[in-house]
């Protein structure tokens, strides 16, 4: 089992930044993906940001250029670095992790989730 502790979320104004923390603990693979997706009200989950134990990350296009992802793999932590915030980025953040096995199949883990609130 794998457990995600998230932590950072707030209310911050539009144009201010945030960082969102997420520290894991417990069976986590070598080769496993961390990341970071949010839920506003009435919306589905949507990816914000991934990346891979190598190093390898990956955006989506609303957090491209404000946004930046880093991990630390001592810690077992990673970190959402969150720039030039909109209201429309107003979501619960959820920290993701994936265990890959050596054979490709994959286990996901999902942390409680964080608010960010972004006032106009």
């Amino acid at each position: 089992q794998v457990k995600l502790v998230e932590s950072g979320g707030g209310l911050v104004q539009a144009g201010g930044s945030r960082r969102l923390s997420c520290a894991a603990s417990g069976s986590i693979f070598s080769i496993n993906m961390m990341g970071w997706y949010r839920q506003a009200p009435g919306r589905q989950r949507e990816l914000v940001a991934t990346i891979t134990s190598g190093g390898s990350t990956n955006y989506a296009d609303s957090g491209k250029g404000r946004f930046t992802i880093s991990r630390d793999n001592v810690e077992n932590t990673v970190y959402l670095q969150m720039n030039s915030l909109k209201p429309e980025d107003t979501a619960v953040y959820y920290c993701n992790l994936v265990n890959i096995f050596r054979d490709g199949l994959r286990n996901d883990y999902w942390g409680q989730g964080t608010q960010v609130t972004v006032s106009s």
